[in-house]
């Protein structure tokens, strides 16, 4: 009795795989970056173990998406190969992130309660706020949601503006007061804040994905705030849309 054929999953089933695995990389950097701001708010060492083994997840993740994009691409129609592109994009931020935590929470375990008590607060807010932008980003991804994305562009500022706090309390100093672990703090918030660059990268891309617009493009032709720009653009294309629909016959 000949053994039975296996029937190889369908372009669909594997684009689908894909898309949970990229979305399953999303919550595992949110859960690494809680772990993170939980690490330094507490000054537990332990809890690096915990952003070690996101770590490791986040490469696994990033082999089989890639593993999976590349064998499936060219067997797609172009609105699965967009989506697939996507995909890519995002692990390859999200593993960037995964990183950049892990140098985040061993400087946090290496130098535990000797950080002073207005580092940990201003480090553990941006540690938080990445958690929460990589949580809208999984949403936004997976609902296709354009407001969650915006919401992730406007939270970046937010990091930009505690890093600066943050590098003018240590660098420049003006109060001349002694400061404790300044090299660490530093690295610690340079990497925060890079992580939120790459978690703004990931809304954008959700932009690209639903709308076929770059943001950045419209960004760099207009002087205006880029969620402005981006709603005004994709209010024009709507409506230009409608009146095309409403001239036919």
């Amino acid at each position: 009795m000949s053994s039975p054929e296996l029937v190889s999953p369908s372009p669909d089933t594997i684009c689908a795989e894909l898309r949970e695995q990229t979305l399953q990389a999303c919550q595992v950097a949110r859960i690494a970056a809680g772990i993170v701001a939980e690490g330094i708010a507490t000054g537990v060492p332990s809890l690096s173990d915990g952003v070690r083994e996101r770590e490791k997840e986040l490469d696994t993740l990033d082999r089989l998406i890639d593993q999976g994009v590349t064998s499936i691409i060219t067997k797609v129609d172009e609105e699965h190969a967009r989506e697939l592109l996507a995909c890519l994009k995002f692990i390859i931020d999200l593993e960037r992130i995964g990183d950049l935590l892990l140098n985040c929470s061993n400087r946090a375990a290496a130098v535990g309660s000797r950080i002073e008590l207005q580092d940990i607060r201003d480090l553990t807010v941006m540690a938080s706020r990445l958690e929460k932008m990589l949580g809208d980003v999984h949403d936004a991804f997976r609902e296709r949601d354009l407001n969650r994305a915006l919401a992730v562009l406007r939270s970046d500022a937010e990091l930009d503006r505690l890093r600066n706090l943050i590098f003018m309390r240590h660098i420049e100093n003006h109060d001349g007061a002694p400061r404790q672990e300044s090299f660490h703090v530093l690295f610690m918030t340079q990497s925060l804040e890079r992580g939120g660059d790459h978690a703004k990268n990931l809304a954008e891309e959700v932009c690209h994905l639903v709308s076929g617009h770059s943001v950045r493009h419209v960004l760099r032709t207009y002087d205006k705030p880029m969620e402005q720009m981006f709603i005004e653009d994709l209010k024009r294309r709507q409506g230009s849309a409608k009146q095309q629909l409403g001239t036919e016959p």
